[in-house]
Protein backbone atom coordinates (compact mmCIF):
# COMPACT_ATOMS: atom_id res chain seq x y z
CA UNK A 1 0.00 0.00 0.00
CA UNK A 2 1.25 3.44 -1.16
CA UNK A 3 2.71 5.03 2.41
CA UNK A 4 2.11 8.70 1.45
CA UNK A 5 -1.61 9.49 2.98
CA UNK A 6 -0.39 7.71 6.27
CA UNK A 7 2.79 10.17 6.18
CA UNK A 8 0.76 13.12 5.77
CA UNK A 9 -1.78 12.25 8.41
CA UNK A 10 0.38 11.56 11.07
CA UNK A 11 2.51 14.95 10.10
CA UNK A 12 -0.64 16.77 10.27
CA UNK A 13 -1.52 15.48 13.43
CA UNK A 14 1.23 16.82 15.17
CA UNK A 15 0.95 20.06 13.47
CA UNK A 16 -2.68 19.81 15.04
CA UNK A 17 -1.17 18.96 18.65
CA UNK A 18 1.46 21.67 18.83
CA UNK A 19 -1.60 24.26 16.87
CA UNK A 20 -2.21 27.15 19.56
CA UNK A 21 -6.17 28.12 20.20
CA UNK A 22 -7.46 30.50 17.09
CA UNK A 23 -10.25 33.62 17.87
CA UNK A 24 -12.32 34.20 15.09
CA UNK A 25 -11.69 36.96 12.90
CA UNK A 26 -7.75 36.37 12.89
CA UNK A 27 -7.38 33.99 10.64
CA UNK A 28 -6.79 34.15 6.47
CA UNK A 29 -8.89 32.10 3.64
CA UNK A 30 -11.56 31.64 6.15
CA UNK A 31 -14.04 30.94 2.93
CA UNK A 32 -12.23 27.21 3.43
CA UNK A 33 -14.71 26.63 6.20
CA UNK A 34 -17.72 26.84 3.87
CA UNK A 35 -19.53 24.03 2.60
CA UNK A 36 -19.01 23.99 -0.85
CA UNK A 37 -21.78 21.29 -2.16
CA UNK A 38 -25.46 20.65 -1.70
CA UNK A 39 -25.65 17.69 0.57
CA UNK A 40 -22.74 18.97 3.03
CA UNK A 41 -24.83 22.27 3.21
CA UNK A 42 -27.83 20.10 3.79
CA UNK A 43 -26.18 17.86 6.50
CA UNK A 44 -25.18 21.00 8.80
CA UNK A 45 -22.66 22.29 6.63
CA UNK A 46 -19.71 20.24 8.66
CA UNK A 47 -19.81 16.00 8.12
CA UNK A 48 -16.88 13.85 7.61
CA UNK A 49 -18.53 10.43 6.96
CA UNK A 50 -21.81 10.78 4.46
CA UNK A 51 -19.15 9.55 1.57
CA UNK A 52 -21.41 7.52 -1.06
CA UNK A 53 -20.84 8.49 -4.60
CA UNK A 54 -20.77 12.26 -3.86
CA UNK A 55 -17.53 13.18 -5.12
CA UNK A 56 -17.54 16.59 -3.39
CA UNK A 57 -17.53 15.15 0.07
CA UNK A 58 -13.92 14.88 -0.76
CA UNK A 59 -13.18 17.80 0.22
CA UNK A 60 -14.48 17.71 3.82
CA UNK A 61 -12.31 14.49 4.48
CA UNK A 62 -9.60 13.26 1.65
CA UNK A 63 -10.61 9.70 3.06
CA UNK A 64 -14.19 9.64 2.16
CA UNK A 65 -12.45 9.11 -1.99
CA UNK A 66 -13.84 5.75 -2.73
CA UNK A 67 -14.41 3.54 -5.94
CA UNK A 68 -18.53 4.92 -6.29
CA UNK A 69 -17.14 7.95 -6.97
CA UNK A 70 -15.01 6.75 -9.74
CA UNK A 71 -15.84 9.38 -12.82
CA UNK A 72 -18.26 11.07 -11.27
CA UNK A 73 -18.44 14.87 -12.73
CA UNK A 74 -20.17 17.49 -10.07
CA UNK A 75 -21.02 21.32 -10.33
CA UNK A 76 -22.00 23.38 -7.58
CA UNK A 77 -23.84 26.93 -7.43
CA UNK A 78 -24.64 28.53 -4.21
CA UNK A 79 -26.51 32.25 -4.06
CA UNK A 80 -25.49 33.84 -1.01
CA UNK A 81 -26.41 37.16 0.54
CA UNK A 82 -26.25 40.13 -2.38
CA UNK A 83 -23.95 39.52 -5.11
CA UNK A 84 -21.63 36.89 -3.23
CA UNK A 85 -21.41 34.07 -5.26
CA UNK A 86 -19.74 30.12 -4.84
CA UNK A 87 -19.03 28.01 -7.92
CA UNK A 88 -17.66 24.27 -7.16
CA UNK A 89 -15.87 21.78 -9.77
CA UNK A 90 -15.37 18.65 -8.62
CA UNK A 91 -14.10 15.26 -10.23
CA UNK A 92 -12.76 11.66 -9.39
CA UNK A 93 -10.63 9.27 -11.27
CA UNK A 94 -8.87 5.86 -10.91
CA UNK A 95 -5.96 4.46 -12.63
CA UNK A 96 -4.16 1.54 -13.35
CA UNK A 97 -0.68 2.72 -11.62
CA UNK A 98 -0.88 5.90 -9.90
CA UNK A 99 -4.36 4.87 -7.78
CA UNK A 100 -7.50 6.85 -7.24
CA UNK A 101 -7.34 10.89 -7.55
CA UNK A 102 -9.98 13.53 -6.79
CA UNK A 103 -9.59 17.09 -8.57
CA UNK A 104 -11.50 20.37 -7.04
CA UNK A 105 -11.85 23.91 -8.04
CA UNK A 106 -13.70 26.46 -5.46
CA UNK A 107 -14.17 29.71 -6.66
CA UNK A 108 -16.50 32.99 -4.86
CA UNK A 109 -17.44 36.14 -6.09
CA UNK A 110 -18.44 38.88 -3.87
CA UNK A 111 -19.19 41.36 -6.64
CA UNK A 112 -18.19 44.70 -7.38
CA UNK A 113 -17.34 47.22 -5.58
CA UNK A 114 -17.14 51.10 -5.68
CA UNK A 115 -13.67 52.69 -5.46
CA UNK A 116 -13.08 55.62 -3.90
CA UNK A 117 -9.86 57.99 -3.34
CA UNK A 118 -9.53 59.95 0.11
CA UNK A 119 -11.83 62.45 -0.57
CA UNK A 120 -14.81 60.17 -1.68
CA UNK A 121 -15.03 60.92 -5.15
CA UNK A 122 -15.98 57.95 -7.54
CA UNK A 123 -12.72 56.79 -9.29
CA UNK A 124 -13.95 53.88 -10.64
CA UNK A 125 -14.82 49.90 -9.44
CA UNK A 126 -13.11 46.95 -7.96
CA UNK A 127 -13.70 43.07 -7.60
CA UNK A 128 -13.11 40.81 -4.74
CA UNK A 129 -12.57 36.65 -5.27
CA UNK A 130 -11.77 33.57 -3.20
CA UNK A 131 -10.41 30.82 -5.45
CA UNK A 132 -8.66 27.46 -4.87
CA UNK A 133 -7.43 24.25 -6.17
CA UNK A 134 -6.63 21.34 -4.95
CA UNK A 135 -5.87 17.16 -5.90
CA UNK A 136 -6.46 14.71 -3.71
CA UNK A 137 -5.46 11.21 -3.29
CA UNK A 138 -6.19 7.95 -1.54
CA UNK A 139 -5.30 4.61 -0.91
CA UNK A 140 -7.82 1.83 1.02
CA UNK A 141 -6.34 -0.85 3.23
CA UNK A 142 -9.19 -3.34 3.91
CA UNK A 143 -11.73 -1.16 6.02
CA UNK A 144 -9.90 1.96 6.27
CA UNK A 145 -9.49 4.50 3.80
CA UNK A 146 -6.69 7.23 3.96
CA UNK A 147 -6.40 10.08 1.82
CA UNK A 148 -4.41 13.35 1.56
CA UNK A 149 -5.18 16.71 -0.04
CA UNK A 150 -2.74 19.41 -1.21
CA UNK A 151 -4.46 22.63 -2.59
CA UNK A 152 -3.57 26.41 -3.27
CA UNK A 153 -5.84 28.89 -2.00
CA UNK A 154 -5.64 32.76 -3.42
CA UNK A 155 -8.19 35.93 -2.39
CA UNK A 156 -7.70 38.84 -4.72
CA UNK A 157 -9.03 42.14 -3.49
CA UNK A 158 -8.75 45.33 -6.30
CA UNK A 159 -5.31 42.57 -8.11
CA UNK A 160 -4.03 42.90 -4.58
CA UNK A 161 -3.86 38.84 -3.82
CA UNK A 162 -2.62 37.30 -0.69
CA UNK A 163 -1.90 33.49 -1.36
CA UNK A 164 -1.42 29.71 0.84
CA UNK A 165 -0.43 26.50 0.56
CA UNK A 166 -2.25 24.32 2.30
CA UNK A 167 -3.25 20.22 2.85
CA UNK A 168 -6.12 17.93 4.51
CA UNK A 169 -5.57 14.71 5.52
CA UNK A 170 -8.54 12.18 6.59
CA UNK A 171 -8.83 8.75 7.17
CA UNK A 172 -12.36 7.03 7.03
CA UNK A 173 -13.43 3.18 8.55
CA UNK A 174 -16.24 1.63 6.93
CA UNK A 175 -18.04 -1.36 8.15
CA UNK A 176 -17.62 -4.47 5.80
CA UNK A 177 -20.86 -5.65 6.58
CA UNK A 178 -23.26 -2.72 8.44
CA UNK A 179 -23.33 0.83 6.84
CA UNK A 180 -21.34 2.28 9.84
CA UNK A 181 -18.65 4.74 8.99
CA UNK A 182 -15.79 6.76 11.06
CA UNK A 183 -14.47 9.52 10.07
CA UNK A 184 -11.44 11.78 11.03
CA UNK A 185 -10.05 14.81 9.17
CA UNK A 186 -7.40 17.68 9.67
CA UNK A 187 -8.38 20.46 7.59
CA UNK A 188 -6.83 23.27 6.01
CA UNK A 189 -3.45 23.23 7.60
CA UNK A 190 -0.83 25.11 5.75
CA UNK A 191 0.99 28.65 5.28
CA UNK A 192 0.83 32.02 3.94
CA UNK A 193 3.21 32.42 1.45
CA UNK A 194 1.98 35.66 0.23
CA UNK A 195 0.58 37.95 2.23
CA UNK A 196 -1.81 40.92 0.66
CA UNK A 197 0.64 44.24 0.66
CA UNK A 198 1.89 45.78 3.78
CA UNK A 199 -0.14 42.97 5.88
CA UNK A 200 1.35 40.31 8.49
CA UNK A 201 0.89 36.46 7.38
CA UNK A 202 -2.07 35.23 8.60
CA UNK A 203 -2.79 31.54 10.45
CA UNK A 204 -4.72 29.33 8.55
CA UNK A 205 -8.11 28.34 9.10
CA UNK A 206 -7.64 24.88 10.17
CA UNK A 207 -9.33 22.66 11.99
CA UNK A 208 -9.74 19.25 13.54
CA UNK A 209 -12.70 16.93 12.82
CA UNK A 210 -14.29 13.71 13.94
CA UNK A 211 -17.62 11.93 13.23
CA UNK A 212 -19.41 8.78 12.52
CA UNK A 213 -22.43 8.05 11.08
CA UNK A 214 -24.94 4.71 11.18
CA UNK A 215 -28.27 3.40 9.94
CA UNK A 216 -30.22 1.15 11.41
CA UNK A 217 -30.51 -1.89 9.54
CA UNK A 218 -34.75 -1.96 9.10
CA UNK A 219 -34.47 2.05 9.33
CA UNK A 220 -34.68 4.84 6.22
CA UNK A 221 -32.35 7.17 7.66
CA UNK A 222 -28.96 7.57 8.26
CA UNK A 223 -27.72 10.06 11.24
CA UNK A 224 -24.60 11.39 11.61
CA UNK A 225 -22.74 13.50 14.26
CA UNK A 226 -19.88 15.68 13.76
CA UNK A 227 -17.30 17.26 16.38
CA UNK A 228 -15.18 19.55 15.24
CA UNK A 229 -12.79 22.45 16.22
CA UNK A 230 -11.44 19.73 18.45
CA UNK A 231 -8.34 21.68 19.56
CA UNK A 232 -10.15 24.54 21.75
CA UNK A 233 -12.84 23.02 24.39
CA UNK A 234 -14.09 26.69 24.45
CA UNK A 235 -15.10 28.54 21.48
CA UNK A 236 -18.07 30.34 23.44
CA UNK A 237 -17.66 34.25 22.39
CA UNK A 238 -19.70 36.85 24.61
CA UNK A 239 -20.07 40.00 23.34
CA UNK A 240 -18.37 42.42 26.30
CA UNK A 241 -20.19 45.54 24.76
CA UNK A 242 -23.90 43.83 25.02
CA UNK A 243 -26.31 44.54 27.15
CA UNK A 244 -27.55 42.20 29.52
CA UNK A 245 -30.71 41.73 31.32
CA UNK A 246 -32.07 43.69 34.50
CA UNK A 247 -31.91 41.91 37.77
CA UNK A 248 -35.22 42.73 40.45
CA UNK A 249 -33.22 45.94 41.82
CA UNK A 250 -32.12 47.17 38.15
CA UNK A 251 -28.34 45.60 38.48
CA UNK A 252 -27.14 44.67 34.61
CA UNK A 253 -27.02 40.97 34.48
CA UNK A 254 -24.41 39.52 32.52
CA UNK A 255 -24.26 36.38 30.11
CA UNK A 256 -22.02 33.93 31.37
CA UNK A 257 -20.94 31.01 29.82
CA UNK A 258 -22.63 27.49 30.44
CA UNK A 259 -20.74 23.78 30.09
CA UNK A 260 -23.57 22.38 28.28
CA UNK A 261 -23.34 25.33 25.90
CA UNK A 262 -19.40 24.92 25.12
CA UNK A 263 -20.09 21.51 24.57
CA UNK A 264 -22.86 21.83 21.96
CA UNK A 265 -20.96 24.18 19.75
CA UNK A 266 -18.82 21.50 19.09
CA UNK A 267 -21.32 19.55 17.55
CA UNK A 268 -23.09 19.43 14.12
CA UNK A 269 -26.11 16.65 13.03
CA UNK A 270 -27.40 15.44 10.45
CA UNK A 271 -30.04 12.89 8.41
CA UNK A 272 -30.49 11.44 5.45
CA UNK A 273 -34.14 10.20 4.68
CA UNK A 274 -32.95 7.46 2.20
CA UNK A 275 -36.49 6.33 0.45
CA UNK A 276 -34.74 4.70 -2.34
CA UNK A 277 -31.71 5.39 -4.84
CA UNK A 278 -33.73 7.70 -6.47
CA UNK A 279 -34.81 10.24 -4.26
CA UNK A 280 -33.29 11.18 -0.70
CA UNK A 281 -34.49 14.06 2.21
CA UNK A 282 -31.59 15.60 3.91
CA UNK A 283 -31.59 17.43 7.56
CA UNK A 284 -29.24 19.55 9.30
CA UNK A 285 -28.18 21.11 13.00
CA UNK A 286 -25.49 23.13 13.63
CA UNK A 287 -25.66 24.86 16.65
CA UNK A 288 -22.17 27.20 16.64
CA UNK A 289 -23.93 28.61 13.71
CA UNK A 290 -27.14 29.46 15.71
CA UNK A 291 -25.47 30.73 18.47
CA UNK A 292 -23.29 32.66 16.69
CA UNK A 293 -25.67 34.25 14.42
CA UNK A 294 -28.98 34.50 15.69
CA UNK A 295 -30.03 37.83 16.56
CA UNK A 296 -30.94 39.30 20.47
CA UNK A 297 -34.69 38.89 19.27
CA UNK A 298 -34.86 35.96 17.86
CA UNK A 299 -32.53 33.37 15.80
CA UNK A 300 -35.62 32.32 13.26
CA UNK A 301 -34.07 29.39 11.31
CA UNK A 302 -30.31 29.61 11.88
CA UNK A 303 -28.41 26.94 12.23
CA UNK A 304 -30.83 24.12 10.55
CA UNK A 305 -30.98 23.11 6.74
CA UNK A 306 -32.94 21.01 4.64
CA UNK A 307 -32.21 19.49 1.35
CA UNK A 308 -33.18 16.89 -1.08
CA UNK A 309 -31.62 14.49 -4.33
CA UNK A 310 -33.50 13.12 -7.36
CA UNK A 311 -31.75 11.18 -9.55
CA UNK A 312 -33.09 11.12 -13.03
CA UNK A 313 -31.29 8.78 -15.49
CA UNK A 314 -27.77 9.65 -15.61
CA UNK A 315 -28.05 13.00 -13.56
CA UNK A 316 -28.52 13.63 -9.80
CA UNK A 317 -29.83 16.39 -8.64
CA UNK A 318 -29.15 17.89 -5.26
CA UNK A 319 -30.55 20.57 -4.01
CA UNK A 320 -30.41 22.35 0.21
CA UNK A 321 -31.75 25.58 1.80
CA UNK A 322 -29.25 26.32 4.93
CA UNK A 323 -30.53 29.31 6.89
CA UNK A 324 -27.19 31.68 8.44
CA UNK A 325 -29.66 34.71 9.36
CA UNK A 326 -33.19 35.61 10.48
CA UNK A 327 -33.32 37.34 6.77
CA UNK A 328 -33.57 34.21 5.02
CA UNK A 329 -31.75 31.04 3.97
CA UNK A 330 -28.78 30.31 1.48
CA UNK A 331 -29.51 28.73 -1.62
CA UNK A 332 -27.55 25.39 -2.81
CA UNK A 333 -27.60 23.33 -6.19
CA UNK A 334 -25.42 20.33 -6.82
CA UNK A 335 -25.89 19.04 -10.55
CA UNK A 336 -23.33 15.54 -10.96
CA UNK A 337 -22.94 12.57 -13.50
CA UNK A 338 -21.29 9.82 -14.11
CA UNK A 339 -18.97 10.37 -17.76
CA UNK A 340 -18.41 7.14 -18.18
CA UNK A 341 -22.02 6.53 -18.44
CA UNK A 342 -22.36 9.25 -20.95
CA UNK A 343 -19.73 8.25 -22.68
CA UNK A 344 -20.65 5.34 -23.09
CA UNK A 345 -24.50 5.88 -24.52
CA UNK A 346 -22.65 8.18 -27.18
CA UNK A 347 -20.09 4.98 -28.73
CA UNK A 348 -23.26 2.69 -28.36
CA UNK A 349 -24.94 5.68 -31.22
Amino acid sequence: MNRTPALILCILLGFALKAQAQVGGQRGFTFLELPSSAKQAALGGINVTAGGHDVNMVSANPGLLNPEMDNQLSLSYVGYLADIRQSNLAYAFNTTKYGRWALNLNYLNYGDFVQRDAAGAVEGTFNVNDYTLGITHARQAEAFTMGATAKVAVSSMAGNKAVGILADAGVAFKHPEKDFTVGLAFKNVGYQVKPFDDGERQPMPWDAQLGVSYKPEHMPVRLSVTAHRLYQFDIVYLDPNATGQLDENGNEVKEEKQLGDKIARHFVAGAEFVFSKNFNLRAGYNHLRRKELRLDNGGGGAGFSLGAMLRVRSFELNYSSAFFHLSGATHYVTVSTNTSTILKKKSSL
